[in-house]
Formats: C-alpha cells, sequence, structure tokens
C-alpha cells in the first residue's frame, strides 16, 4: 500500500514539474493567469509556472502580420458605387491589452477597417478614388493607428488594392474615355496642321527673301561689272588714241624729214593724201547710216589743189613736228 501511494505521488509530482516548465518560441509571447487574474507574461525561452495554480489564457506572435480585407461595397460623394478591397499589415505591441482590452482582436480589426474605408471613399469623388489612391492609405493609416492603439495594435501600413466600379459605371467611363481620346487626337491633328501651316509660310517667307536678297547681290555684282567694263573701255579708247596720236606724230616726223631730204616726195604725199581722201569716202559708203555719197568730179582738181597747199604748209612745219613731245601711252 505504501508503494502505490508512493507511486502515485510521483506521478503526481513529475506531472506538476512537467507542468510547471513552459518553452515559448521565439517571436511569441504568452499571457498566464493565477486563479482568473493575470500574473505574469511569458517571454520567448524557458519559463516556470506554478502547477494547478497559473494557466497560459494567450500566446500570440508579436511578429508583423497581414490583415486581408475582402471586397466591399461603397458609395463615393457623387452617388457611385464601387467595390473596394485592402491589405493591412499590423502586429501587437502590448500582448495584455491585446488580449483584456478586446474581445477577438482580428474580428475587431477587419470590422474597424471596413468601416474606415467607407468613411473616406465616401468623402471622395469617383475621379478623386483613382487619383488620390495614396492619400487615402495615408489617411487610413493615421486613423486605424489611433483608433487601435487601445487594443496594444501598431498598424504599419495601409493598402488599397482593388477600385472597381460598377458595369455601368465602367461603361459610361470608356465611353468618357473613348470621347476624350477623341477630342485629344482631333486637338493634336489640328495643332499638327497648324503648325505645318506655320512652317510652309515661314519657308516660303524665307525663301522670297533669300530669293531678294540673290536677286539685289546679282545686280549689285551686275552693276559693278558694267562699271568695270566701262572703266575698261574708256581705258582703252584712251590708250587707242594715245597710240594712234603717237603713230600720227611718228609717220608726221617721217614724212616731214622725208620731203626736207627729198624734195620729189612732195609729189608722193600728194598722191597718199588723195588715196587716203578716196579710202574715207569708201569708209563713209559701207557704214550703216549711210550708204550712198556723192562725189562732184568738178571739185576734184580743188580738193588736190588744198591737198597741194596742205603738203606745201608741211614742208614750212615740219621743224615744228619735230620740235613737239610725244605723248607717251599712259597719256603723259
Amino acid at each position: 500500500m505504501e508503494q502505490f501511494l508512493l507511486l502515485i505521488f510521483l506521478a503526481l509530482g513529475g506531472s506538476a514539474v512537467a507542468g510547471s516548465v513552459k518553452v515559448i518560441n521565439q517571436g511569441n509571447e504568452a499571457l498566464v493567469e493565477r486563479l482568473g487574474s493575470y500574473n505574469k507574461k511569458l517571454e520567448p525561452g524557458l519559463n516556470f509556472v506554478v502547477p494547478f495554480l497559473d494557466k497560459i489564457v494567450y500566446q500570440q506572435t508579436i511578429r508583423e502580420k497581414v490583415l486581408d480585407i475582402p471586397p466591399q461595397k461603397c458609395i463615393t460623394r457623387d452617388n457611385v458605387g464601387i467595390e473596394v478591397d485592402a491589405v493591412v499589415y499590423w502586429r501587437i505591441v502590448d500582448m495584455e491589452k491585446a488580449w483584456y482590452k478586446v474581445e477577438n482582436l482580428q474580428s475587431a480589426m477587419t470590422n474597424l477597417v471596413l468601416t474606415q474605408i467607407r468613411s473616406e471613399m465616401g468623402q471622395l469623388e469617383l475621379d478623386e478614388t483613382f487619383t488620390a489612391r495614396s492619400q487615402i492609405n495615408e489617411i487610413l493609416l493615421r486613423d486605424l493607428d489611433i483608433a487601435t492603439d487601445p487594443w496594444g495594435v501598431k498598424v504599419t501600413r495601409v493598402e488599397l488594392r482593388d477600385i472597381i466600379p460598377s458595369q455601368a459605371v465602367r461603361e459610361s467611363m470608356e465611353l468618357q474615355m473613348s470621347a476624350e481620346r477623341r477630342r485629344r487626337a482631333a486637338i493634336l491633328n489640328s495643332e499638327g496642321e497648324r503648325e505645318a501651316a506655320v512652317n510652309s509660310a515661314r519657308g516660303k517667307a524665307e525663301a522670297q527673301i533669300l530669293d531678294a536678297e540673290a536677286r539685289q547681290k546679282s545686280l549689285v555684282l551686275q552693276a559693278e561689272a558694267e562699271q568695270k567694263a566701262i572703266v575698261l573701255k574708256a581705258q582703252a579708247e584712251r590708250q587707242q588714241q594715245v597710240l594712234k596720236a603717237q603713230a600720227i606724230a611718228e609717220s608726221a616726223e617721217i614724212i616731214a624729214q622725208k620731203i626736207n631730204s627729198q624734195p620729189s616726195a612732195s609729189k608722193a604725199l600728194e598722191v597718199l593724201f588723195a588715196l587716203g581722201y578716196l579710202d574715207m569716202g569708201a569708209t563713209i559708203g559701207k557704214s550703216d547710216s549711210s550708204k550712198v555719197m556723192f562725189i562732184d568730179p568738178r571739185t576734184i582738181p580743188a580738193t588736190f589743189e588744198g591737198i597741194r597747199s596742205i603738203v606745201s604748209d608741211t614742208k614750212v612745219d615740219s621743224n615744228a613736228w619735230l620740235g613737239r613731245e610725244i605723248p607717251d601711252v599712259n597719256g603723259q
């Protein structure tokens, strides 16, 4: 009998010792109640409790968790029905508050998030819900963090995933977007045509300016060329006249020398003057302004007499011709 009691005592003692040792994994915490009231919190690692008196009532992770919010219907400020779903990242920072301040923490979190989403969507119009998503996320994060602080919960991030309007609204939006695209295409087309017209007009104006400048330069160059040609022609005529005068002077000098040295050369001079007179008539007859030249035969002897007198005067003035300075080619 004593042995049986000893075995019972050992069994009870062994079970009590085994029940007093509690191992908490890393990242978790546990709450212990003694006789129905909160006693202490167990940290990760090896912990001891009093058998039959202490009881672990709540054990949960303190790592960050994800709360998936299912799609829900919301009404915007302009009375458009949409469906919105979200995801919330949160973690427990105070295990005692998370157990004793709220019953069913995750359900309370879900309902709170749904309420906040409906409230924020009701303050925006449909177009704003698509463009102000980041601002909505920040507002939800701030409000949820404040609301869950008494529960010992820290909300770290809130993200709206999908904002889906109703089928009728989507069709209306597609029509609106199609009209907007056509309007933008028409505007871009008109702007392109306007720019093309402006560029064409600008190109024509520049071409006309360049053409006018080219004509002006051409006229200037032509005038300069004509001026140079006139100057060169005048210089050539002057040189020709100078050369002619020199030739006449030299020929007169030679004739005068011949007349002085040979008195009989005056007869030959008379013949040369007569031939020159006849050649002059032939030249005048070849010109465009005079086709016919009338010569009275009775005037020919008188002409020869005049030539003879010129030759006689030439004998007297030969010394004067020899004493004159003959101009050079440059007109000096």
